[in-house]
Formats: structure tokens, sequence, C-alpha cells
């Protein structure tokens, strides 16, 4: 399908744009802001995203809610098809105020590419706005998928959330808190406020988004529980499985 051509005096009317790019393995989009908000969703491969507020991991079967005004960098873990929407802010009430994670259902995908095969919608035309009106009922009722990851926000927290993923097998919870001039009751403490998860938390879920880029990358189950810390496979998958409710190779190749 042929976009539509827009001109200046068509502005007003748009509610939904779209882009579409194919990336490479590690082609990356850096920090940047924009003046609509974003769904990013990937048609297939990986996305990794990152702002300020936390991390999010982009499957097919996921995407992440940027809020208008939200630096926020995307980067490909492997050959992914990038496929995104922006709504105009104030157009619609009720959408996400900060950055998340929301499930892409059948129809919300299909929604996705039907808009970014016509390139922008306009309110004025009956079908067009009858398709907005359709992706963003869909886009607020999908549920949240567990795989955010929350950035710490103090200076020792942000130390601490380094150490623990290069500091190897040294970097224990007591060694850190030494590290960044914390008691561990204090360092824990401080990660559940600025987080909402506990040190051992945040690292086994780091671990887990981290090893998604490995495999969209295209490294074997092996591989990535070997990097995650994983004494076997079946170790890795059963938390993988517990955290995000399926196995390694259906997350990514997209549920």
């Amino acid at each position: 399908m042929s976009q539509k051509r827009r001109a200046a005096a068509d502005e007003a009317y748009l509610v939904v744009r779209s882009a579409a790019y194919d990336l490479a393995p590690g082609q990356a989009i850096g920090e940047h802001v924009h003046a609509w908000h974003q769904l990013i969703h990937a048609g297939s491969g990986v996305l990794m995203v990152t702002t300020g507020d936390g991390s999010w991991v982009v499957p097919p079967s996921w995407g992440v809610w940027v809020p208008a005004g939200t630096r926020h960098a995307i980067r490909a873990a492997g050959r992914s098809a990038f496929r995104t929407v922006y709504v105009a802010p104030r157009s619609v009430p009720d959408l996400p105020p900060a950055c998340t994670a929301i499930t892409v259902s059948p129809l919300l995908r299909e929604l996705i590419l039907r808009v970014v095969a016509i390139g922008m919608v306009d309110r004025r035309d009956t079908i067009e706005s009858a398709l907005a009106i359709l992706l963003l009922d869909e886009l607020r009722r999908s549920p949240v998928p567990p795989f955010g990851l929350p950035e710490p926000r103090s200076a020792a927290t942000r130390r601490a959330a380094e150490w623990l993923f290069s500091g190897g097998a040294e970097a224990t919870i007591p060694a850190i808190a030494r590290a960044v001039g914390l008691s561990v009751r204090a360092l824990e403490r401080r990660f559940v406020a600025e987080t909402g998860m506990s040190l051992g938390r945040w690292r086994r879920q780091g671990a887990l988004l981290a090893s998604l880029e490995r495999l969209g990358s295209g490294a074997s189950v092996k591989q990535a529980a070997a990097a995650a810390g994983y004494a076997t496979p079946s170790a890795f998958v059963a938390a993988f499985r517990a955290l995000f409710g399926t196995t390694p190779a259906r997350y990514v190749a997209g549920g």
C-alpha cells in the first residue's frame, strides 16, 4: 500500500504518524526526544530501549511506550525491523504518563503495521479515524509485562549497579556496599526505595534482560545461560520462564 501525500495544511488533523526502518545488528539510534508520544515495536528481531528512568527489551510480542519529551535511545540486538507509531499529544486522554512496556497483541500488531503502511492517520477520514481509535484503545488495554529494569537514582546506587555487572565473581553485595561507602542494609534500603527491587532481584532481572540481547544477536541458550551466571541451561530456562512466562526461544521469536 502506498502512503498518502500530506500537505502542511493537513498537519492540524493528523493524530498518528509512523516510521519504519530495518536495522543491522548493533545499529543504534542515538539519544533523542520527540514532541509526540511514541510506541516502539519490533516487527522482527530484538530492540533495546534506554531512558534516564530504565531499560527495556522489545521482541515482537512486546513494545515500549515513550511519552512525548522523554529522551531515549534505541539499539538493535540482531537484525531487527523497527516499526513505530507516534501519537499527537493531548489528542487522546488516559495514555500512560511514563515509559512502560506493553504487550503487543496480534490485533495491536496488525494495527501498527497498517498505520505504518499508510504513513499518517488523518482524523477527517472516517476509516483512518476509526483505525486510530481502535489502535489507541487496544494500546490502553494492553497488559504490562514484567521486564523493565528501573534505573537507580543516587550516585552510590548507580555505582553499585555498575559493579553488579562489571565486577565479576568478586562483586558480592557486601563488597559492593563497601566500595560505594555504605552498609549492606543502607544500600539495600536505597535500592528498594529507588527501583522498587532488592539488589539481588535487580541483578537477576538485569542479567536475564542482558541475555535477551545476546539471544537476539544469535547466541545459543547455553551461551546466554553462562553469561547470565547460571550453572546449567535448564536453570537459566526455568528462571527465564518464571520472569517472562515463556522460554527464551519463544520469547525472541515473538511469543
